[in-house]
């Protein structure tokens, strides 16, 4: 394992500091260009408030891994340095930023979004080894490689699909910073200690991610002065859904598991929200106000108490992603059918499916509930008889 120096501390420290500081002049910036989030039927604020705020943690990012970073990692990673190893990398997020800054100030019909998302994602691909080119069946099956044309497809899919999961759940002040943290955390801490080999590279630049995140987040937290945008929650999406790309090629079942795992509150809300829409007879991409967030405002939460809730619910996807790197094949079967039991118990008391589809609890009621249960039994009986 690879120490983790001090000189890696200060530039943590230092990007921290460079977001924390470019924020306010992003904030002042946005006034000046039109990036604002003016109140509708949709949106949670009742003034008009600053966006774009993302433009701080790409520039932080920037800064400490085009510059700072290299000045302290002098090891070479596949006979690259650290420098060449992420300027695709960063071009690539570039393209996102851009993308997302335009759609800040214009607001961007959804294909000319998802271009510029494909674009960054086909930057990566070519330049990088930031590739879906293999995967490993977790709990005992095996490894499967894919040819290029299947890993292109693959490769784009992925970071398109989890840059949108986490743009859809940006519904709060400081929602998606802090999942996006406690996410990114996880899989640093997993790429450090839990890889077959230690990538020094991948921690620190996930590191250096989250520092930048963390500068920007006292400003977004409620009540927020400044919001993500386009600009940041695309950003942060496609940026974590690159890094995720190396624990699902790995050898190893867990650390495949582990990304679609730390990564569970936006893909659970997006598949959710997907099933919902369908079944509804309604379009899966048209937006509505059932997400988990709006549900949790709807039963009565405060905002604040709403992303308090969220974030438990990251946190328990983080540890369940933990305890998989250290325990046995059947122990991790059984914490993920722990996982979808207790989830589905968790969407379908909040009502997220929509109302009155609570297929599990109608199951638990049919087995607890003498009474309901006759009643079924006679109503299917009838049923056949009328057939």
């Amino acid at each position: 394992m690879v120490p983790f120096s001090i000189e890696y501390v200060l530039v943590l420290i230092g990007t921290f500091l460079i977001s924390l500081c470019l924020t306010p002049i992003v904030r002042f910036i946005s006034f000046r260009v039109g990036a604002v989030d003016n109140p509708n039927a949709r949106r949670i604020n009742k003034v008009p408030m600053p966006s774009a705020g993302g433009l701080a943690i790409v520039l932080s990012f920037m800064i400490g891994s085009l510059i700072l970073m290299p000045r302290v990692i002098h090891t070479m990673w596949w006979q690259a340095s650290y420098f060449y190893y992420i300027l695709p990398v960063v071009i690539g997020g570039l393209i996102i930023a851009v993308t997302g800054y335009i759609d800040d100030i214009y607001e961007l019909k959804p294909k000319p979004k998802l271009l510029g998302i494909i674009m960054g994602s086909v930057v990566v691909w070519a330049f990088t080894d930031f590739r879906f080119d293999s995967f490993k069946i977790p709990f005992g099956g095996p490894m499967i490689h894919f040819g290029p044309i299947l890993t292109f497809f693959l490769t784009i899919l992925w970071i398109v699909a989890i840059t949108n999961a986490v743009n859809l759940i940006d519904g709060l002040d400081g929602l998606v910073g802090g999942v996006s943290i406690i996410s990114l955390l996880t899989m640093g801490l997993v790429s450090y200690f839990f890889l077959p080999q230690t990538d020094m590279f991948l921690t620190m630049t996930i590191f250096v991610l989250i520092a930048a995140i963390a500068g920007f987040f006292p400003y977004n937290y409620h009540p927020a002065i400044i919001y993500l945008g386009d600009t940041g929650a695309l950003y942060i999406g496609f940026m974590i859904g690159v890094l995720s790309l190396q624990g699902l090629k790995n050898s190893t079942a867990v650390a495949v598991v582990t990304p679609v795992i730390v990564l569970g509150v936006p893909i659970l809300d997006t598949v959710v929200a997907i099933i919902r829409r369908k079944l509804s007879g309604r379009p899966a991409m048209e937006a509505d106000k059932m997400h988990l967030h709006h549900r949790l405002l709807a039963m009565g939460f405060t905002h604040r108490g709403a992303v308090l809730v969220v974030y438990g619910i990251a946190i328990v996807f983080s540890l369940i992603a933990l305890l998989l790197n250290v325990s046995s094949r059947l122990g991790g079967v059984l914490l993920m059918l722990g996982l979808a039991f207790t989830l589905e118990i968790f969407i379908e008391g909040l009502e997220i499916w929509g109302a009155g589809r609570t297929p599990l609890f109608k199951i638990l009621k049919f087995i607890g509930n003498s009474d309901y249960r006759q009643a079924k039994l006679l109503s299917w009986e009838q049923n056949k008889k009328e057939k």
